[in-house]
């Protein structure tokens, strides 16, 4: 075999190396939805909210959140906006100023945040040093939530704790790994949380 025969052989073999060491079709990460709490503000009771309608302003209002959960719009009547996001409650909107509106553009701010204190907490329960209900603030974590009860207690199975999260009529859980957070520092599951949230750190079974 000659030199340029034993180069290309060569070539050939570190191509066939590469191609079978490389990413397989489907074999890229993928995220599970169900592993996350998206962090996204739900409109409470008592907050005032302002619908505007681009170039359309007499269809514009600033209202508060009735304790119903509703607020009043013009043309559309009655509008679910307590436990849902801005976006969710103009999409809404947008659908039923369809039939009066040619492609209307609806925007909903929270004016002024003024939800009632019931609606705006998150409640630590189960094994913890002192069970308690918090004021959500803008940014807390599950982690947060957990060391302002005090942390968990001697009988927590901390890697079993999960966090119950109301959306519409159903209740979502989320699987938290607290011992790997605090023990290991693991921030994989130190989620986001939201008004209204409760984490259940469970006791160990003996």
């Amino acid at each position: 075999m000659n030199l340029v025969s034993k180069f290309l052989f060569l070539l050939a073999f570190l191509m066939l190396a590469a191609c079978a060491s490389g990413p397989r079709p489907g074999s890229a990460p993928t995220v599970n939805p169900e592993a996350q709490a998206v962090e996204a503000y739900r409109i409470g009771v008592d907050d005032v909210v302002r619908v505007a309608v681009w170039q359309n302003p007499d269809l514009n209002v600033t209202v508060p959140v009735r304790p119903d959960g509703r607020i009043s719009v013009p043309l559309v009547g009655d509008v679910v906006a307590g436990g849902r996001t801005p976006e969710e409650v103009a999409a809404e909107i947008k659908t039923a100023l369809e039939k009066f509106v040619r492609n209307p553009q609806v925007t909903v701010i929270i004016d002024q945040l003024r939800s009632h204190e019931y609606l705006a907490r998150v409640r630590v329960t189960g094994a913890v040093r002192t069970p308690i209900s918090v004021p959500y603030r803008q940014g807390m974590t599950v982690l947060d939530a957990v060391l302002a009860a005090g942390g968990t207690n001697e009988f927590a199975a901390a890697d079993r704790t999960e966090l119950y999260r109301k959306e519409g009529d159903s209740t979502r859980a989320f699987a938290v790994r607290l011992d790997r957070i605090l023990q290991k520092g693991e921030l994989d599951t130190n989620y986001p949380v939201q008004p209204g949230d409760v984490i259940t750190v469970p006791e160990r079974t003996f």
